[in-house]
């Protein structure tokens, strides 16, 4: 719309998140950090990207001031494009019809983006949110139109799956409030500088091996046996392959770790 319009695409979102501020004790985790955000728009090719720090004091801005001062006198809006169901402005009070009667008075267009359907569902972030917090990956990338990814360094481990046949990278997850999905095991492609690999990943609280409530993040990749300890990996998840769960001995487990390579390999042919 830009282009044809002789335009710049310009896109406003804030950080922290709104609930993050408003309500800090809600344990909100979001799909994707910030970075994840800028580089997923910087692919898609948006001209200028604006980030507006959310407050409490900013949060008391009305819709009107928002509209006036920031999208009119500050970026020079013409064409003001917004999601389904958008609200914005103290208390939520700005919606599509406010915008619909400050245009002509502020001189730009305001086009509403329809929900948007996907297998007869209207997609959200709360539905991608519970797809993941389900394990159910392949759901969520449905709604995304890409995979869901997490990104983080590899750090030392106790080299438990080294001695299970199965030599693992324990990634760190550095933001507390990314979404990491729900424990088991997945299917997934792991970039490690520019290369990428298959793999399986789990996740989770290691219980055949230990007595813990600390969740690990841990991923196994096929054909690849290099020291990477340091290095940034970044995750997408396919498919989740089973949930995760204790066996009667590490003879057991290491008999279903098999088993998974091979549900695997199946998932990705």
């Amino acid at each position: 719309m830009a282009k044809k319009n002789k335009g710049e695409s310009v896109l406003l979102t804030f950080f922290p998140h709104p609930r993050m501020v408003l309500q800090p004790d809600s344990d909100l985790k979001l799909i994707n950090t910030i970075d994840e955000k800028i580089e997923l728009l910087r692919q898609v090719g948006i001209d200028h990207l604006i980030i507006i720090p959310f407050t409490k004091e900013f949060s008391r801005t009305t819709s009107l001031e928002f509209v006036r001062d920031l999208l009119v006198n500050k970026i020079g809006t013409t064409k003001l494009v917004i999601g389904y169901d958008h609200h914005f402005g103290r208390n939520r009070e700005g919606s599509f019809e406010h915008l619909k009667e400050f245009g002509p008075i502020y001189g730009f267009e305001v086009e509403e983006i329809s929900v948007q359907d996907v297998d007869n569902v209207n997609v959200s972030s709360t539905k991608v949110r519970r797809a993941l917090e389900e394990g159910e990956v392949d759901v969520a990338a449905n709604y995304l139109g890409h995979p869901f990814f997490i990104q983080g360094e590899v750090v030392h481990g106790q080299k438990i799956g080294r001695e299970l046949g199965f030599p693992t990278a324990n990634i760190s997850i550095q933001n507390p409030y990314k979404l990491i999905p729900a424990n088991g095991i997945y299917a997934v492609n792991v970039k490690v500088d520019d290369v990428t690999f298959k793999g399986m990943l789990n996740i989770g609280t290691r219980p055949t091996i230990e007595h813990t409530d600390k969740v690990s993040v841990e991923v196994n990749l096929f054909g690849f046996n290099e020291d990477i300890y340091g290095k940034q990996l970044t995750v997408h998840f396919i498919k989740r392959i089973r949930s995760e769960r204790k066996f009667e001995s590490k003879e057991a487990l290491i008999a279903e770790m098999q088993k998974d390579k091979v549900r695997a390999e199946q998932i990705f042919r």
